[in-house]
This record gives structure tokens, sequence and C-alpha cells, in this order.
């Protein structure tokens, strides 16, 4: 299995908070590896208490699935193929801000989550962590 390295992880992170500055939010951000195991976290000084767990679900979730978390959360509403979803797994998170890391050949290795702004800021900042990974 490939895995994110500990270089990459820190990079997603490092380009995770530059853009949380460039923007003027406070976020927790997690990096998990292939097995979902948290590799690297920053939380910025004054960031939500609360979003250091939503941060490490969004990332576990984004790897557990291989999807954006915004995603799931779209076949997760009632009615929908993935009701429920959220309950499973010790609890996932299915709003923005999950989303997988891919090395260059497309596979899987890893995941960041953003926590602690809204939905979209979450999703642009993991958006750039996750670029940054490679």
């Amino acid at each position: 299995m490939s895995d994110i390295n500990l270089d990459q992880a820190q990079s997603a992170v490092a380009a995770a908070i530059e853009k949380s500055r460039a923007i003027g939010v406070l976020m927790n951000i997690a990096v998990v590896d292939a097995g979902a195991n948290l590799k690297a976290f920053a939380r910025l000084d004054g960031a939500w208490l609360g979003s250091i767990d939503i941060a490490i679900k969004k990332a576990r979730t984004a790897r557990l699935f291989d999807m954006n978390t915004g995603d799931i959360g779209q076949l997760s509403q009632p009615g929908g193929p993935l009701f429920n979803i959220e309950h499973s797994n010790n609890g996932l998170i299915t709003f923005p801000g999950g989303i997988p890391i891919k090395d260059g050949h497309g596979t899987v290795i890893g995941a960041i989550g953003v926590s602690g702004s809204t939905v979209e800021n979450d999703h642009l900042v993991a958006e750039a962590g996750a670029a940054a990974a490679l």
C-alpha cells in the first residue's frame, strides 16, 4: 500500500496554514495516512477547540471512502443511498472540508481534513493542502 510520508503530510499542513492565513481564518488541519491514522496536525492559535475532532474526522472520512466529504454529504441526505452513514466508523463527517490525497499515479495515499470556518472555506483550505502534498 502506498502511504503519505511525513514530509508530504507536513507540506500539506504548511500549505493549508498559508491558505488559512491568506483568507483570514483560524483552522484545525489534520492529515491521515493511507490507513486513516493521524500523520500530521496543526491548530492555528485561536482556532475552535471543537473543530479539532471535526478536522480529524473529515480526514478519516475522506480516506475511508476515498471521496471528498462534501460528496459523501450529498449522498447521505434523507432518501439518499448513504443516508445515516455518519453514524458508522465511530462517527464520520459528511460536509465539505475533507479531501483524499493522491500520488502521481492517482493512488490514494492519505487525506486532509480542515475545520474552523464555513464549509466553503474549509474546503478551499483543504484543497490547498492536498495540492501541496505531492
